[in-house]
């Protein structure tokens, strides 16, 4: 059957359960649990339970205490977990020289604690398992053993136990043993260090360490420089030992240093030790390489075969190792192709047969050097090279020929011709000299200097007209000279120097008294030995004549009227010239006669001159 709600109770839980950890079933009472309890945390929960029938307003309430019975879910703990104590060496066996202490946040014998020794490092030591306290088993030395270090376990005595080892805790106790002073400190720190030459002032050099095995003042340790610190590059902290830069280094300058120094204890009397550390200073690409010279000249000779020696450029690095270790070349520009530089040595060698003529002087402007280091350094020289000539070019005259035509009527010494010949050799190689060669009939000479060539006597044009030699243009060289030779020809021009020669003179005509008119009863010939119009002879008479007439080219004499008489006789002077601009005259008699009369033989000249060759051919004329 079904109750009438009015008729029924219910239940909740309305104090003592601030955190909700339990809750209550309202229709039949029962307390359930909705958390994890914890007895340490709270081991009795008092609740007030209020009780309802139906819809009336008035309440019943009752309390309910509940315990929590503990369970053994903590271990013990040490509420220190690291401790010091100091003893002295003269305490006897059995002296309590430490008290461990745990707790156990369990109750009853899960939070009853018992101590043990986990791990220790002598058997000097025991420990009272309840109380906890730490007895010596024997008598303790400094010198063998300056401290101890006891690791101490708690368990409780739960089922099952717990150990403070199960949360890796426990308990180390340290025990120190008081020491007097009877050791020196002693340097367990190197005796070298290195360091780079380009560290910052207060970089840190080396740790220097020295142990004392004492305790307490006896082996504390105090550090100071002695010897060796040059221009105090060092400081040293005498209280950790960090030898650090004071000033910057410089392995150019100095790159050892041996520094003396000692290590002092604390005790009294004080005990010491020294130690000479060695402080290498490495280096850093820091110099630039240097040659020896800014500007190299030397000179080398040209037409040499490829790789003649020209010059070893040699260049200092400061630096050590790989930083002075130095690579040279020379860098592209005009002529660099022609050499080769031995990028070890520095030797300077051709690549090619260097001329002279086409390059005199090499200026290489890109001798460099560098070094090895990362980055690498460099720098660059000035090489002047100059090519040394060889005697290797002819003289070279400016024309292959030379043609020339001069007046006859030249003074002697007068300079007719300047022959000029030029060499691309250099100094006397290429001084040019200059004389003469065939038989100049010694009308001419030549200055061997200027190339000037000069008469040396009046020439004649009708004695020779035309010179044919050869010049030479030779070099001074000292050794095998060379020279070339060119072909000159000289025309003698004409001028009107001579007067025209009659052949004949006087000359006698016979002439019949019956000769009719316009018959040529004479002819005079002349001659001039001058050319063209200079030579050119035309005739004239010198008296008006009606009776006769000369042809003035030809030279006949023509009779113009009948003679007037058996016996005629007439004298007509007839006059040769030539044509020159200022004409040159002759005159000659005619004798005509219609008889014929003795004849007086007389030459046009008192002497005469011919010049023949020596090879002439025979019945020349």
């Amino acid at each position: 059957p079904f109750l009438d709600s009015s008729e029924v109770v219910s239940y909740r839980i309305s104090s003592g359960d601030p955190h909700g950890r339990f809750s209550i079933d309202p229709q039949f009472g029962v307390i359930r649990t909705k958390q994890q309890l914890d007895h340490e945390t709270q081991s009795v929960v008092v609740l007030t339970v209020q009780s309802q029938l139906g819809n009336s307003p008035v309440y019943g309430s009752t309390q309910v205490n509940i315990s929590v019975v503990d369970i053994n879910d903590n271990p013990p703990v040490f509420l220190t977990k690291s401790d010091k104590v100091t003893i002295s060496h003269t305490q006897p066996p059995g002296t309590a020289v430490y008290i461990a202490h745990a707790e156990d946040k369990d109750s009853g014998l899960n939070g009853a604690i018992q101590y043990s020794i986990a791990s220790k490092q002598s058997n000097a030591f025991s420990i009272d398992p309840k109380l906890g306290v730490v007895n010596l088993t024997r008598t303790v030395f400094a010198d063998k053993q300056q401290e101890y270090t006891l690791h101490i376990a708690a368990e409780d005595y739960g089922s099952p136990p717990l150990t403070s080892l199960l949360m890796l805790d426990s308990l180390a106790a340290k025990i120190v043993i008081l020491d007097i002073n009877d050791n020196s400190p002693n340097f367990t720190s190197l005796p070298l260090s290195y360091v780079m030459e380009d560290v910052e002032v207060g970089f840190l050099v080396h740790h220097i360490i020295a142990k004392d095995p004492d305790e307490g003042r006896n082996g504390q340790v105090t550090y100071r420089i002695l010897s060796g610190n040059e221009n105090k590059a060092f400081v040293l902290d005498k209280i950790t030992g960090l030898l650090t830069t004071a000033q910057l280094l410089d392995r150019e300058i100095q790159e050892r240093y041996s520094l003396t120094v000692m290590a002092l204890d604390d005790g009294s009397p004080a005990l010491s030790a020294t130690q000479v550390l060695t402080i290498i200073v490495l280096d850093v690409n820091d110099e630039t390489p240097i040659f020896l010279k800014q500007l190299y000249k030397t000179a080398v000779h040209e037409n040499q075969h490829p790789g003649e020696f020209v010059i070893k450029v040699e260049a200092v690095d400061r630096d050590a190792g790989l930083n002075s270790l130095l690579q040279y070349e020379i860098l592209p520009g005009t002529g660099y192709e022609k050499f080769k530089m031995n990028s070890d040595s520095g030797e300077l060698v051709t690549t090619a047969s260097l001329d002279r003529e086409t390059q005199e002087v090499f200026n290489i402007k890109g001798n460099s050097c560098r070094d090895l280091g990362s980055p690498s350094r460099s720098s660059t020289a000035q090489l002047t090279l100059t090519v040394l000539d060889e005697n290797d070019h002819n003289p070279l005259f400016a024309k292959s020929q030379y043609q020339i035509s001069v007046r006859e009527d030249l003074e002697e010494g007068s300079a007719i011709l300047d022959l000029f010949a030029s060499d691309e050799d250099d100094g006397l190689n290429g001084e040019v000299r200059y004389s003469l060669v065939d038989n100049t009939f010694g009308a001419f000479a030549i200055d061997s200097v200027t190339g000037s060539i000069v008469t040396t006597k009046a020439l004649d044009r009708e004695t020779k007209s035309q010179y044919t030699f050869r010049a030479v243009a030779s070099d001074c060289s000292t050794h095998l000279p060379r020279s070339t030779t060119v072909r000159v020809e000289v025309h003698v021009d004409d001028i009107n120097d001579n007067d025209p020669v009659f052949l004949q003179n006087p000359l006698r005509a016979f002439v019949p008294a019956e000769t009719p008119v316009n018959e040529t009863v004479a002819t005079v010939r002349a001659e001039d030995v001058d050319l063209g119009s200079n030579g050119a002879v035309v005739f004239s008479l010198m008296t008006v004549e009606t009776v006769f007439q000369i042809n003035m080219k030809t030279g006949d004499i023509i009779l113009q009227e009948p003679l007037a008489s058996k016996e005629f006789s007439t004298q007509l002077l007839v006059t040769a010239s030539d044509q020159g601009i200022s004409p040159r005259t002759a005159t000659a008699m005619v004798i005509i006669s219609t008889e014929e009369q003795e004849e007086e033989i007389s030459f046009s000249h008192s002497l005469y001159e011919a010049s023949v060759p020596e090879n002439s051919a025979a019945g020349g004329h």
